[in-house]
Formats: structure tokens, sequence, C-alpha cells
């Protein structure tokens, strides 16, 4: 677990009376147990800190245990969280060998973690992307070996979004599986600092997933690979609320071949999560486009804490029982593994 290494100085806790009563009593779980499902819940192992800490100052994760990821899930009632790497850095940069070598260190240490907490924990593994040969290998020995819970994959890699055809044969192999992929967002080298003072995740993270999602739709990966389970977080991005402009590019007969369903059929399918978005805004525009079973609760913990995720969507005008799917239920349809986690 190599605990000795761990990072100090994390301070998130220190705000969190800043949320009120108001907020603890939303997040009360009504059985008096934990029992949501975090999909979007972040790890960062001290091996891989030390590492990028030539290229990452201030962070917000300096100091993460696990302990502060289950201190947070306790208090908003969380049982399981599926944890994932942030995508910034990622662990490609030092080569192809020393990126593979550090997302099997990455898997084997989340794998870890899991076994120490049982039911606690699940993981989403880290691929050495963009070098999808090493993916494939990667996303073999994680999913038999150390039974992963689906893969992780940016919604970019420099100029190649997920559609790309270069992502074809990793995209073979996981629908194969019918595996499930979780998707998070970045800053695309196209488009930093292009305001100044304001930091690019407000933006750009939206837009690239938005990006990546056409580009999962229009170049047919979608329905050419439906047996792949795709998550995407923050709601879709800005997807929601373009939709009528997705719509009218459908039209185009160039395009309409490769979905032979229907844009609206490939957005309906995709998985999305509450992370950063549990306003009615964003949900509101997202529950209007695809059904409450496509909706998962995700936190983005160090980023937010679980606790405002979930008084965010007690403010949603939700139905109950939409709120107890978004909570559980729908995360369990793609990962029953932990229906016995309480």
């Amino acid at each position: 677990m190599e605990r000795a290494t761990f990072l100090r100085g994390l301070t998130l806790l220190a705000a969190e009376g800043a949320l009120g009563t108001t907020a603890a009593r939303a997040q009360t779980p009504p059985s008096g147990k934990p029992f949501r499902v975090d999909v979007h819940h972040h790890l960062m192992p001290p091996f891989f800190a030390e590492a990028v800490k030539p290229r990452r100052t201030g962070s917000i994760f300096n100091g993460w245990t696990p302990e502060r990821s289950l201190a947070d899930m306790d208090k908003a009632g969380v049982a399981t969280a599926l944890l994932s790497m942030p995508r910034t850095p990622s662990v490609f940069f030092g080569g192809v060998e020393t990126s593979r070598q550090l997302a099997r260190r990455v898997n084997e240490y989340a794998a870890g973690l899991r076994g120490a907490y049982p039911g606690r924990f699940g993981f989403w593994a880290e691929m050495p992307l963009p070098d999808v040969e090493g993916s494939i290998r990667e996303a073999q020995y994680a999913l038999d070996t150390l039974g992963a819970d689906g893969i992780v994959m940016a919604t970019s890699y420099g100029n190649h979004w997920l559609g790309d055809p270069v992502f074809a044969p990793l995209w073979e192999e996981l629908n194969r599986r019918k595996a499930v992929v979780f998707t998070h967002p970045l800053s695309n080298t196209c488009c930093v600092n292009q305001l100044a003072g304001l930091n690019d995740n407000m933006i750009e993270f939206g837009t690239d997933t938005t990006r990546t999602i056409a580009s999962l739709v229009f170049s047919g990966t979608a329905s050419r690979y439906p047996d792949v389970r795709i998550i995407f977080s923050h709601a879709g991005g800005t997807m929601p609320f373009l939709i009528e402009r997705f719509e009218f590019q459908a039209r185009d007969p160039k395009l309409a071949a490769a979905i032979p369903h229907g844009v609206d059929y490939e957005l309906k399918k995709f998985y999305y999560d509450t992370a950063q978005s549990s306003t009615p805004e964003a949900m509101g525009a997202l529950m209007r486009l695809v059904p409450s079973s496509h909706v998962l609760f995700g936190t983005d913990f160090p980023y937010r804490f679980s606790s405002e995720n979930v008084k965010g969507l007690a403010g949603c005008s939700l139905r109950a029982g939409d709120l107890q799917a978004i909570g559980r239920q729908n995360a369990l349809a793609l990962l029953p593994r932990y229906r016995g986690a309480t």
C-alpha cells in the first residue's frame, strides 16, 4: 500500500463546515446505512504524486489517502466509490514503456485498495493511451487478472477524439468483452489558456466531452461497437444544450449512414454522471434527453465534496424514485458485484 510515502497537507476537509445543516439533512441515507455508488471519485497513489511532482504544483491531491476518501463518503451516505486517476497529468509521459509500467502500477494499487476495503472501493483501470497496443494488453490484464470494473479513457489524446479510427482495435476488444468505459474530460491541446485568468476546466472540460460524444456518434463508432457501455462525466458536458445542432447535423446524407438508428438512439444509450452538474439547469436538460436509468451518481472528489452533490440533487426537483435510482440502482445495473455493499 506504500502508506509511508503518502504526501501530507490536504486541507479539503476544513471547508466541509460551510455546507451547513441543510446539506447534512439532505445527505442522510433513508436506511441509516451508506447506499450510494459514486462512479466518479479520484485517487492519487503516492508514487504517482511523486512522479508528477515536477509537472504539478499546489495540487489538491497533495496528501490524498484512502481514509480521506472514506471520510467524505461516509458523510454523504456513499457505500462504494469507483476510483479513477485525474486526467491531467495522465500516465503517458516519459515514453511508451514508462507509461505502460506506470499504468500497471496504478491499477495494481487500485486493486489493492479494493481488497483492503471490501465493498468500499472499485476502480476504472488506467490505460497508457494513446498507446493502443499497450492499452489493449493492459485492459486484458486489468479486467481478467485484477478484476477491474472497467477502464477509464480521456475524452481526447492530442488531435484524436474517441471516435478516431486509431482507437478501433481497442474498441473492438472492449466491445467483445461488453466492457464499461468511464470517460473523463481534459483541456485539449487545441484550446489551452484561451481566457486569461480563468481555469481551462471551467469551459473546456464540458466542451471536450461534447467533442468526443460527437466523434463517437458521427464516426459510427458508437453503432459499430454497441456492446460497450460508455459513461460520460459532468452530465455529458455541453451536449444536452446542443442537441438541436446534433440532430440537424445528422440530416447530412454523408453522415446518416454511420448512425443507422439515429442520433437520439445513440445518445440515450450512453450513461452520464452527475459530477459538478447537480443543478436544476444541468440535470433538467440531461433528463429531458436521456432516460433516468442512464444517469449515475458521481462526485468528482476531491475537486468537490460528495455531500455537495447530494445536496445539489436534492434541489433538482427529481422524483424520489429517480433520486434513489441515480444514487444506487442505475450503477448496480452496470456493476452488479456491488449489490451487497452497504
